[in-house]
């Protein structure tokens, strides 16, 4: 049941892409345990009604703002009820016809589309109103806070893990984390979808969601085992962030000089493999380094040319750093950036760049760094 009746252009903006039957029956088997054929089964984004296949006797309902989406809904699923909304508007359970003493359970995989992105900027357009209390640069998370608006009881969709081991994207979620607590999950990678990750993998979660009066807090996501597709387990607070040693973003008080230098602004892993690090001009996301901070900017000049070997998952992250074994081993990254960064050499006149011998040694000791560091997450690529 792929969408092929939209564009490009409209598939990215609607956030419309196949949900494999692996997937959707992943939801299912997380949420068979919470819910009975009491309860009301609700796919606001719908699609071709994918998620509302699965065998059941639930009561369910399907929306989506796609009118040939719904009409192949309708014919796919022909047990289910379907509605043609725009689910940011105007939101509340009236308008599925759902009562106020429903139990409600939410599934699907919601559209997301950061609309201040620079990635395909120039096409994404939202051409929808938006509810002002759920209205936020991401359609994916309005649609999280719509869940909270319509008081489900379970919720259970795809995601990009972002929105949660983000801080800012955590605390835009608001009255969804106020409300509800993450139980379980399974990280797996963009490219099972089609049309998406042409370059560069990012982690989507399969993410359970249950109603609870305290919600969920940034520390609680940070010491959340996510279950990863290889039965591997990720936690943020294993690692330690570059972003505890330097800074991360420009500061605009600070005055440029001839003896600056730059670095590019840092994000999370996925943008370092895209962007620059060490730059010759000043701009507004250049930083300027402190010089008795240089070495950890070395650092991540070199982290980018062996990002190869950091899983997908882990590229929402900061950029990882064990201290203490990179101060045992940062001769070797020294050594690695400045064969590339030939203007920083001035600041290490005690190395011989001279013998080429050095950059395979160096070369060693680095994969043996990462190795370390990794462990377990350690990719061949």
């Amino acid at each position: 049941m792929e969408q092929y009746h939209l564009k490009t252009k409209d598939r990215i903006n609607l956030g419309s892409y196949y949900t494999s039957t692996e997937h959707t029956n992943t939801v299912w088997k997380f949420v068979r345990s919470y819910i009975d054929d009491s309860w009301t089964v609700l796919d606001s984004s719908c699609g071709y009604g994918n998620f509302l296949s699965y065998n059941t006797r639930c009561q369910k309902i399907g929306n989506d703002i796609d009118s040939t989406a719904v009409s192949s809904a309708k014919t796919n699923i022909p047990t289910a009820r379907f509605f043609n909304h725009n689910a940011l508007y105007d939101v509340s359970r009236e308008k599925y016809g759902i009562s106020k003493d429903s139990r409600l359970c939410i599934v699907g995989n919601p559209p997301y589309n950061d609309k201040t992105s620079m990635i395909r900027n120039d096409i994404k357009k939202v051409k929808f109103s938006i509810d002002t209390d759920i209205d936020t640069r991401d359609l994916g998370v309005s649609f999280l806070r719509s869940y909270a608006k319509l008081d489900a009881d379970i919720v259970c969709v795809l995601h990009p893990l972002s929105y949660l081991i983000k801080k800012a994207n955590f605390n835009c979620l608001k009255d969804f984390a106020k409300n509800y607590k993450l139980v379980k999950t399974k990280v797996i990678s963009s490219d099972s979808f089609s049309q998406t990750s042409k370059t560069m993998q990012f982690p989507i979660v399969i993410a359970l969601y249950q109603k609870e009066e305290n919600g969920m807090s940034y520390d609680y996501i940070q010491n959340f085992d996510f279950e990863l597709e290889n039965s591997l387990i990720f936690k943020q607070n294993n690692y330690d962030y570059i972003s505890n040693y330097i800074a991360k973003y420009p500061n605009k008080y600070a005055t440029v000089d001839r003896d600056s230098i730059l670095f590019w602004t840092m994000r999370d892993i996925n943008a370092l493999r895209r962007n620059r690090t060490f730059v010759n001009k000043n701009n507004q996301n250049a930083i300027i380094v402190k010089k008795d901070k240089l070495d950890y900017y070395i650092y991540v000049d070199v982290f980018k040319r062996y990002a190869s070997c950091v899983p997908y998952y882990l590229g929402n992250c900061d950029v990882i750093i064990d201290d203490g074994l990179f101060k045992q081993y940062k001769k070797y990254f020294i050594l690695d950036s400045l064969f590339y960064q030939h203007h920083l050499r001035k600041y290490y006149a005690v190395f011989d760049f001279e013998q080429t011998k050095y950059k395979s040694i160096a070369k060693q000791y680095i994969e043996k760094y990462f190795k370390i560091l990794l462990g377990e997450h350690y990719a061949n690529s």
